[in-house]
């Protein structure tokens, strides 16, 4: 098979996995505290991604990165797999999954506006305009459609889910700094970040329930949200000829997890839902394509002034 292909083979298989994820949580949290979710769900990942090392022998790389640069793994630790998981997980636990997907959704487009202070990045109109749709799809969604009433169901849900974009946003962009193997350093954050997972839910809470069907979900959360979806995707990545046709496919995994919610949930979608998931994908569609009309213009302008 040739590169490319894989790379779609990889890619889709990161993308169906993710999909089901959000149905997965709601069927965690039914057993589990978020903070207990957390626990179960990254020492399944640890697990996961040390065997994935093994294989691809690379296990002496975790000693080596982790001395050459502990406090940026701290840092990312801290953020993720710890506070953005709680915060992610608190919010699935007071809004419908639907609502706490389709906010989730929106880190992407944070993401550019945060890069413009935090990595001297310049501000595109594109990132403007998407912002402004996107945020109007979040309001859309997070009223359930009652724009001027100003009432959301759970106003912490939509904050806390929110709050999750934000983290989830920093992590990605204290991890351009990253020269290491980005497998190695997501398992050194997960080891970090556990002490600080374990040491808070014995100080505040009982450890999780061993109730088999709760283990499962949460298992089930560590390895297709944390571990091998994320390596999937990877490798996707590495093995693609252009990084932006294999990213744009990103824009299925709502759709789908949207029917997977109400397949398997059993949650009848709102119309606002709908409308406002249309804007949050629209915008971010628009953030990729209004750049490359841009270039096509130049580029046609050159070529008539020649």
């Amino acid at each position: 098979m040739k590169q490319s292909n894989q790379a779609y083979v990889y890619g889709v298989g990161a993308i169906c996995l993710w999909s089901t994820v959000a149905t997965a949580f709601k069927l965690a949290l039914a057993h589990f505290s978020p903070l207990q979710l957390v626990l179960v769900a990254v020492t399944t990942s640890i697990i996961a991604l040390g065997l994935i090392l093994v294989v691809q022998g690379k296990l002496c790389l975790i000693k080596t990165q982790f001395k050459a640069r502990p406090f940026f793994y701290l840092q990312t630790g801290l953020i993720n797999p710890f506070l953005y998981y709680l915060v992610l997980f608190k919010a699935y636990d007071l809004l419908p999954a639907q609502q706490a997907l389709s906010l989730n959704y929106t880190w992407a487009i944070l993401l550019p506006l945060l890069s413009v202070p935090m990595l001297a990045q310049r501000l595109r109109k594109s990132d403007m305009v998407a912002a402004i749709i996107a945020y109007f799809g979040v309001f859309v969604i997070a009223t359930n459609g009652n724009l001027t009433s100003f009432t959301f169901e759970s106003g912490t849900g939509v904050m806390l889910a929110l709050t999750s974009t934000l983290l989830w946003s920093l992590y990605w962009i204290i991890n351009t700094k990253d020269k290491g193997d980005p497998v190695v350093s997501l398992l050194l954050s997960f080891l970090v970040g556990f002490p600080f997972i374990l040491g808070t839910l014995l100080l505040t809470q009982e450890l999780p329930s061993w109730d088999l069907k709760a283990v499962a979900a949460g298992i089930y959360v560590g390895l297709f949200e944390m571990g091998v979806t994320f390596v999937l995707w990877l490798v996707a990545l590495k093995k693609a000829d252009r990084t932006a046709s294999i990213s744009t496919m990103a824009f299925m995994s709502p759709v789908m997890s949207i029917g997977f919610i109400a397949w398997i949930l059993q949650e009848e979608i709102a119309h606002s839902t709908y409308i406002g998931l249309g804007l949050i994908l629209s915008a971010l569609a628009l953030q990729q394509l209004l750049p490359l009309l841009n270039k096509l213009k130049i580029k046609s302008g050159t070529s008539h002034s020649h």
